[in-house]
C-alpha cells in the first residue's frame, strides 16, 4: 500500500527519468486534466493544462471533461473542485497545503458567529472550508466579491467572512455596512507600506497593483486594486512599463510571460531581507510530487456528503449569479 502518512506521496522516482514528459504521458493515459493556481511553482504553472485564480479554477473544475482532476493548489481548492465533481478523482499533490486565511476562520466558531445574527446573507470567501461553505449562502471570489455584493438589496443584512481587509474594502466602495468576520491572509498583511513607497520612489514611473487582502493603507496608494486576475488584466492592457505587485511573487511569472517587455517588481514583506513575498503552503507542490501523485492517484480529495451537498449550493450560486453578472460566461 502507498503511504500518505506525509500529505503526499513519498515514493522514490526512477533515476534518469524525463519527469515533465512522464507527467503528460500520464496524463493523457489517465484522462487527467491538471489545474494550477497563479501562485504554484513556476514549473508548476508552465505544465498545467490550466492556470488561473480561484474563480476561474472553480468555473473550470465545473466543466472540465476528465476522470482525474489534478489540482496543484492549496487544501480548499481541492475540496471546492470534489464539491463542484463528486464523481471525479479530484487529488491534490500535497494535502499539507493549507490556507492562512481558511484556518483563521474554523467552523464551529463561525456557526456560532452565523447563529448569533439570525437574519443575515453570508457570504463567505472561496478561502474557506468545504464545512465553512455548508454555513453559506453565496460564496464570493476577489474577482467577484463586490459585484455579487451590489447585487443584493441595498438594505439586505450580510454577514462577510473571512477576509475583514476585502470586506473593509467592498464596505469602502459599495457603501454597505456588512459586518466582518475578523481573519485574514498572512501573506497579503505583511507587505510593507514603507517599503512599497520606497520602491515607488526608485521607481516613479511605476505603477502600483494591490490585491484587496492588503491592508487599507496599502489599497490607499494603489492604482489598480483588484483580484490576482484583475492585477494580471491590468498590467497586460495598461501603458505603464512598470509594476511594484503587492500580492503574492508567483503571479509575476506570468505577468513576464505576458508582457516580457515589462518590468515587475515584487512588493517586499515588512520583516526580513527577503525582497518577495511568498505563501508557504502554495509552493508546496513540485514536479517530483505532481509526478507521484499522477502514477499513484494519491492523495485523494473527499468531503463528507453532508457537507458537500450544503456547501455545493453556495458555490452554485455564486456561479450562477457571476454568470448573470456577465463576470463569467
Amino acid at each position: 500500500m502507498i503511504s500518505v502518512e506525509k500529505g503526499y506521496v513519498d515514493m522514490p522516482i526512477e533515476k534518469g527519468i524525463d519527469i515533465k514528459n512522464e507527467i503528460l504521458r500520464m496524463k493523457k493515459e489517465k484522462n487527467a486534466v491538471i489545474l494550477a493556481h497563479y501562485y504554484q511553482r513556476n514549473e508548476i504553472q508552465d505544465i498545467a493544462d490550466y492556470i488561473g485564480d480561484s474563480l476561474a479554477l472553480a468555473q473550470i473544475a465545473a466543466r472540465v471533461d476528465a476522470d482525474i482532476i489534478v489540482m496543484c493548489g492549496v487544501h480548499f481548492m481541492g475540496e471546492t473542485a470534489k464539491i463542484l465533481c463528486p464523481f471525479k478523482k479530484v487529488i491534490v499533490p500535497d494535502m499539507n497545503g493549507g490556507c492562512s486565511l481558511a484556518d483563521s476562520c474554523p467552523a464551529d466558531k463561525f456557526a456560532d458567529y452565523v447563529n448569533l445574527h439570525p437574519g443575515y446573507t453570508v457570504i463567505s470567501y472561496v478561502n474557506t472550508s468545504a464545512a465553512v461553505k455548508a454555513y453559506t449562502d453565496i460564496v464570493v471570489t476577489s474577482s467577484n466579491a463586490k459585484e455579487i455584493v451590489e447585487s443584493l438589496p441595498e438594505n439586505e443584512k450580510i454577514i462577510f467572512g473571512p477576509d475583514r481587509n476585502l470586506g473593509n474594502y467592498i464596505n469602502g466602495v459599495t457603501g454597505r455596512n456588512m459586518l466582518l468576520w475578523d481573519g485574514a491572509c498572512d501573506v497579503h498583511e505583511k507587505f510593507s507600506l514603507e517599503k512599497v513607497l520606497a520602491l515607488k520612489k526608485e521607481n516613479n514611473n511605476a505603477k502600483i497593483l494591490v490585491h484587496p487582502e492588503c491592508k487599507k493603507p496599502l489599497q490607499l496608494i494603489a492604482d489598480k486594486v483588484g483580484s490576482t486576475q484583475a492585477l494580471l488584466n491590468f498590467a497586460v492592457n495598461d501603458e505603464c512599463n512598470t509594476f511594484i505587485v503587492a500580492t503574492e511573487s508567483g503571479i509575476l511569472h506570468e505577468m513576464q510571460k505576458r508582457c516580457p517587455e515589462k518590468k515587475f517588481i515584487p512588493a517586499p514583506p515588512e520583516d526580513g531581507t527577503c525582497s518577495c513575498n511568498e505563501c508557504a503552503y502554495m509552493k508546496l507542490i513540485t514536479l517530483e510530487k505532481l509526478y507521484n501523485s499522477l502514477k499513484y492517484e494519491l492523495p485523494e480529495i473527499s468531503v463528507d456528503k453532508e457537507i458537500a451537498d450544503k456547501a455545493v449550493l453556495s458555490i452554485n450560486r455564486m456561479l450562477d449569479i457571476s454568470k448573470n453578472l456577465g463576470i463569467i460566461k
